[in-house]
């Protein structure tokens, strides 16, 4: 692949310390969450995916609604995204996607959003590596 954009950001003390992208858009503390024994008081890797994650799907989906005229500057795409131990000890992340999108049919939303994570890149990057869900929420 030619990217033709590429996002840079540094990390230093990685779950407990500071972030930080190349163009200082983003220049946060980070902190281990207090449900996973940390101090919590600053945002985490996790937050951090969430956001991206849910905007890149809400765009996707609003191209493909957009080729068929639907309207979708109220929809909402909240990306939960859980860490915890898998059964050989591992830490692994976990996508849950609930979509609302007001004023479009249950149906059509479905359809839509099955195929926003069929194109969406960060779901293609996640499919079969993490477990995840993608809802549409009324």
């Amino acid at each position: 692949m030619d990217p033709t954009y590429i996002a840079s950001a540094t990390s230093k003390g990685g779950r407990m310390g500071h972030v930080r992208s190349a163009d200082g858009f983003i220049d946060l503390d980070v902190n281990i969450p207090e449900e996973l024994g940390g101090p919590g008081s600053a945002t985490n890797p996790e937050q951090l995916f969430a956001a991206g994650y849910a905007s890149c799907f809400l765009s996707a989906l609003g191209l493909l609604a957009a080729k068929r005229e639907i309207d979708t500057s109220e929809a909402t795409v909240t990306a939960n995204i859980g860490l915890g131990p898998t059964e050989k000890g591992f830490i692994e992340i976990s996508a849950e996607l609930v979509v609302r999108m007001p004023g479009v049919e249950r149906e059509l939303a479905e359809k839509l959003v099955s195929r926003a994570h069929e194109v969406c890149p960060y779901s293609r990057a996640t499919r079969g590596n993490i477990e995840s869900v993608v809802r549409v929420e009324d």
